[in-house]
């Protein structure tokens, strides 16, 4: 039986990395079609603060892919992962090529992430996501004032 979710797991994260690409062209909304319905659900994304429940999750990610056109996932570099019974949890490096905010041209795009979902009636569903561009070592200067 584990087999078995795991497999239905990582389908669901492969139908994640494709609706990453989407909104790497501005589309929020096959991301936002995996999301669970929950208000317990939680996101946090590079442009702003964390907020919880469906409403502000959906809205934040529908700001968040005006900023991204004509772009691509370019590769997802996985770091660690677990699939339990009910939670899984995949931590990745996420590429991404992109016009950003008003820029013409394409430029490289590096997120370190952590996916938390949770296994619900109609499949695993995203309850909780928090994406930021620290990719590499920073001193402490960097979280001064943050």
């Amino acid at each position: 039986m584990r087999e078995t979710r795991s497999i239905d797991f990582e389908q669901t994260v492969e139908q994640n990395h494709l609706a990453l690409d989407a909104f790497a062209k501005g589309d929020h909304l096959p991301l936002a079609e995996l999301w669970s319905r929950g208000e317990d659900i939680t996101l946090g994304n590079p442009f702003g603060p964390f907020v919880r429940g469906i409403d502000d999750v959906i809205e934040t990610m529908r700001r968040a892919a005006g900023f991204y056109r004509d772009g691509e996932a370019v590769g997802f570099d996985r770091i660690s992962e677990y699939i339990g019974d009910d939670f899984a949890c995949i931590v990745e490096v996420e590429r991404f090529r992109a016009k950003m905010g008003g820029a013409d041209d394409i430029t490289s795009v590096s997120l370190r992430c952590t996916s938390v979902f949770r296994r619900e009636e109609d499949g695993w569903r995203l309850i909780h996501r928090h994406a930021d561009p620290i990719t590499t070592t920073r001193g402490p200067e960097s979280v001064v004032g943050s």
